[in-house]
């Protein structure tokens, strides 16, 4: 067959176009061109924001959720990643006289490498600054460890990632919306 104009006229989207050129152009015709969405581009849409709508109200819960739940879900979840070696490696510690820490991961069965966990379950509004971020590192020289981990369900300030990042520890930034996304993915 010949491709000319009467043999496009078939297709809905020449008809749009069409009707958007200058000599034609009508008030009574939406102009938008229809996106070419493949029906895996539409299921990948739609379970996206199936994920978002899951994060989001993940983080509304624990936002709500009592600190020791929280502080344990930190764990589990960090349990889920494969940090320890195995399910009983982790343990909360968040309490009065907790040195500023909330949880442990024992990287090993001995517990000679760990990891120590800080969570802070604020509001969206808030940040974390960077003299918590100094209060942690100075918690975990108190146990003598150089990897920590602090979690939030707000976000941390650019102070803070700067402090976190010029200290000699290694301390990872986890913010609330990188938290849900982790809980989502590893199905906690």
């Amino acid at each position: 067959e010949r491709i000319d104009a009467k043999y496009l006229e078939q297709f809905d989207a020449f008809l749009i176009i069409r009707a958007c050129t200058p000599s034609e152009k009508s008030n009574d015709v939406d102009c938008a061109v229809p996106a070419a969405v493949t029906p895996d581009e539409e299921m990948r849409a739609a379970h996206a924001k199936i994920i978002d709508a899951l994060a989001g109200d993940l983080l509304i819960r624990l936002r709500e959720s009592e600190p020791a739940f929280f502080e344990g879900v930190i764990v589990d979840l960090l349990l889920k990643m494969d940090y320890g070696y195995g399910d009983g490696s982790g343990s909360v510690l968040g309490k009065t006289g907790d040195d500023g820490v909330d949880g442990v991961i024992n990287l090993d069965p001995l517990g000679v490498d760990q990891v120590y966990v800080q969570a802070k379950r604020y509001g969206a509004s808030n940040s974390i600054g960077s003299g918590a971020i100094r209060d942690f590192y100075g918690a975990l020289g108190l146990k003598d460890v150089t990897k920590g981990i602090f979690v939030t369900t707000s976000h941390f300030s650019e102070s803070a990632r700067d402090t976190a990042d010029k200290l000699g520890a290694r301390i990872v930034l986890i913010d609330g919306p990188q938290l849900a996304r982790l809980m989502v993915n590893h199905e906690v």
